[in-house]
């Protein structure tokens, strides 16, 4: 006798996950680890994981942050295996999963500058620039303030305008 699920089952529930975060939490990914198949995996994990914890989905964040969470949190436990040091991740804009829209030539300057920015500044900028989310929802993906949030934005806001421009946020005052 087969089980008959309702239209909010969860297993539902997930593939309108994937249907809406797949890509973003990909690109997320990729440009986090370096490695696109590594991403995969991590986006993978995430799925598998966010199935296993639906049940205690409390919906106290939106489903973008808590999936981004989980993502940020697989990219992590990626890091910390001993082989990930010691391979070349260096990852070119071709290898980003397609955007849904063209961009121009100045966009992909500054997402290879997001790329080579520090990992704390880096995953602001990927959540609040690249993904659209609030300080709050990027606070709530990192478990950290929202102060945290908009003081590494600002840091790395600088660090870009260096790259991009070659000369510091400073007044000549």
């Amino acid at each position: 006798m087969n089980a008959v699920r309702g239209p909010d089952s969860k297993e539902e529930r997930i593939e309108h996950m994937v249907t809406l975060y797949q890509l973003p939490l990909l690109r997320m990914c990729v440009m986090y680890l370096h490695d696109e198949e590594l991403a995969k995996d991590a986006v993978q994990e995430t799925f598998i994981n966010a199935y296993r914890s639906l049940d205690q989905f409390r919906a106290e964040s939106s489903e973008k942050t808590w999936l981004t969470r989980i993502a940020i949190n697989c990219c992590k436990n990626v890091y910390r295996t001993g082989w990930f040091r010691h391979v070349d991740r260096s990852v070119t804009l071709d290898m980003l999963p397609e955007r849904p829209a063209p961009v121009d030539r100045e966009d992909d300057e500054i997402t290879a500058e997001i790329m080579n920015l520090p990992i704390k500044l880096r995953e602001v900028a990927l959540l609040c620039w690249l993904q659209g989310m609030t300080y709050d929802e990027a606070a709530g993906a990192l478990g950290i303030s929202r102060q945290a949030v908009g003081s590494r934005l600002n840091r790395a806001r600088r660090k870009l305008r260096f790259a991009l421009e070659g000369s510091d946020d400073r007044d000549p005052a």
